[in-house]
C-alpha cells in the first residue's frame, strides 16, 4: 500500500490531471492520494498565489476576486470530464465564508478544491485534511496528528486528501509553509503504514548538482534521509526538508518521481541505517553524492584576544542573535576569533545586532560580510575516502576562487564551503568537475 503525493505542476491543467489519474490507476497499491493546489501554467499564476491576493483584499471584494480561481477550477473540471458545475456546492460554501474568513482558510482552498475534484474523477472518498492534521495553536502537533490519522484512515479503501493544511483545537485552518503538501503526504504514509511514499513532481529526481548551473548533472538513484536533509536545506528544493520526519519514524522509503516522465526510476530516499548496512546500493561508488548551495548569507566576524578563556563568550554572542530572532547557519571559530554565518536581514536589524554584540562581549574587532554563498559537499562516502576537503579546496584555488570559510560536521557527511556570491556558480561548476559526476 502506497501514499502518493502530486505537486502543483502535476495538478495545473486538465491534461496533467488526466495523466495523474492514469498513473494512479496503473498501480493498485496507490490508494491514498495527497494533492497540492494547481500550479503555474504559461497563462496562469499558481492558484495559491491567487488566493493569497484574495486573502489580502477588503472583505467586500473577496468574492469578486475569487471568481478567477473559481473559473480556473470550472475549466479544469470540464476538461477532465466531471462537468464544470460539479463543484458548485463547494464553491457556494467557500464564497459564503470569504468575507469573514481568515487568511489561512482562504489560502488553503486551492488544495481543498483540487482534492474534491480528483476524488470525483477517481471515484475515491474525499477526506478533509482539517480532520487529520492537527496543530496546537500555530505549531504542528505530530503526536496528536499520528493518533488521529491512524484512527481516521483505518479501514479506508481509497481516499484523496488535500495537502498543505490542517486545523487546531478551535477548528481554525492552519497551513504549513510553502511546499508543505510534502509533509502532508508523509503524515498520511505513516498513518496507513505505507510500503512506500511516492512524491510526484516535474523533475526526474534529485540531481548531483543544480542543472541550471551544471547542465550535465545527473539524477541520483539512491539518497539517505540524512543526505536529503543536507541537500534540501542547501537549496535542492525537490522535497520539503521537514517531510522526512514522519516517514523516518516508520522507516518508510520515499520515491521522487516525475508525473511527465513516469517511466523514469526517480530517486529513492531510504533510511540511513539501512543504506550504511548495505541494504541499498547506488549505481556509482563516488566519494560524494551531490553538491548543493545557497546564496545571500551574511557573516559576522569577531576577534578578541584570550577569547578561548572567557567563560560564556559564545553564549553571550549567540544571545544577541536570539534577541533579534535571527537563526544561525554556521559558527566556524579559532582560538581568538569567531564567525557567525546567518541568513540576510534588513539593515536596521543587522546594525542593531552589531551594536548589541559590541556591548555584550566588547570584541577587539568586528566586521560584517554581506555577500556569502554556502556550498555543501554531501555524501556518506567521504568517511572512507581521505582527502575530499583537500581536493575541493585545491580545485577552487586552481579556479582562482577565494575560499571564505570551511566547516565540516562531526558526522563527516558534509563539508560546507563559503565563497562570495559572485563566485557561486563558478565554484559549483569547478567542484562538479573535480568529483566527476
Amino acid at each position: 500500500m502506497k501514499a502518493v503525493k502530486f505537486g502543483g505542476t502535476s495538478m495545473s491543467t486538465a491534461d496533467s490531471i488526466l495523466s495523474v489519474s492514469q498513473i494512479i490507476k496503473q498501480d493498485a497499491e496507490r490508494r491514498f492520494i495527497v494533492v497540492s493546489a494547481p500550479g503555474k501554467t504559461e497563462s496562469e499564476n499558481k492558484v495559491t498565489d491567487l488566493l493569497i491576493d484574495v486573502s489580502r483584499a477588503a472583505p467586500e471584494r473577496r468574492v469578486q476576486m475569487f471568481a478567477h480561481v473559481k473559473n480556473r477550477f470550472e475549466q479544469i473540471a470540464g476538461g477532465i470530464g466531471i462537468g464544470k458545475d460539479s463543484l458548485g456546492a463547494v464553491f457556494c460554501e467557500i464564497e459564503k465564508q470569504l468575507p469573514t474568513a481568515d487568511a489561512e482558510y482562504i489560502i488553503s482552498r486551492g488544495e481543498y478544491l483540487c482534492a474534491q475534484m480528483l476524488a470525483k474523477l477517481l471515484g475515491y472518498e474525499f477526506i478533509d485534511a482539517a480532520d487529520l492534521v492537527k496543530f496546537n495553536g500555530k505549531a504542528y502537533d505530530d503526536g496528536y496528528t499520528e493518533s488521529v490519522c491512524k484512527i481516521a484512515l483505518k479501514g479506508k479503501r481509497n481516499a484523496v486528501i488535500p495537502g498543505f493544511y490542517g486545523s487546531n483545537g478551535k477548528g481554525e485552518i492552519v497551513t504549513f509553509t510553502r511546499g508543505g503538501s510534502d509533509i502532508s503526504g508523509a503524515i498520511v504514509a505513516r498513518a496507513i503504514g505505507a510500503s512506500m511514499y511516492e512524491n510526484f513532481t516535474d523533475v526526474d529526481g534529485f540531481m548531483t548538482c543544480d542543472p541550471r548551473i551544471v547542465p550535465h548533472a545527473s539524477v541520483i538513484d539512491v539518497l539517505t534521509y540524512k543526505e536529503l536533509r543536507e541537500l534540501a536545506y542547501m537549496g535542492a528544493n525537490v522535497l520539503h526538508p521537514e517531510s522526512i520526519f514522519p516517514v523516518r519514524k516508520a522507516n518508510i522509503p520515499i520515491n521522487i518521481l516525475n508525473t511527465f516522465n513516469p517511466t523514469a526510476s526517480g530517486t529513492k530516499i531510504v533510511p540511513t541505517e539501512e543504506f550504511l548496512s548495505g541494504k541499498h546500493k547506488r549505481k556509482t561508488n563516488l566519494p560524494i553524492t551531490a553538491i548543493a548551495g545557497r546564496q545571500h548569507f551574511f557573516s559576522l566576524h569577531l576577534d578578541k584576544s584570550m577569547m578561548n578563556s572567557e567563560i560564556g563568550f559564545v553564549r553571550r554572542v549567540l544571545s544577541c542573535f536570539e534577541r533579534y530572532d535571527i537563526p544561525i547557519e554556521h559558527i566556524p571559530s579559532g582560538i581568538d576569533s569567531m564567525t557567525v554565518v546567518f541568513s540576510a536581514v534588513d539593515n536596521d536589524t543587522v546594525n542593531a545586532l552589531i551594536e548589541s554584540v559590541r556591548n555584550e562581549v566588547k570584541p577587539d574587532h568586528i566586521s560584517l560580510t554581506t555577500d556569502v554563498a554556502l556550498i555543501a559537499i554531501v555524501g556518506h562516502g567521504m568517511k572512507s575516502r581521505p582527502g575530499t576537503a583537500a581536493r575541493a579546496i585545491n580545485r577552487l584555488s586552481n579556479a582562482g576562487i577565494n575560499l571564505r570559510m570551511i566547516d565540516q560536521g562531526a558526522s563527516e557527511i558534509n563539508i560546507i564551503l563559503g565563497v562570495s556570491d559572485a563566485d557561486f556558480e563558478r565554484a559549483l561548476r569547478a567542484l562538479n568537475g573535480e568529483f566527476e559526476f
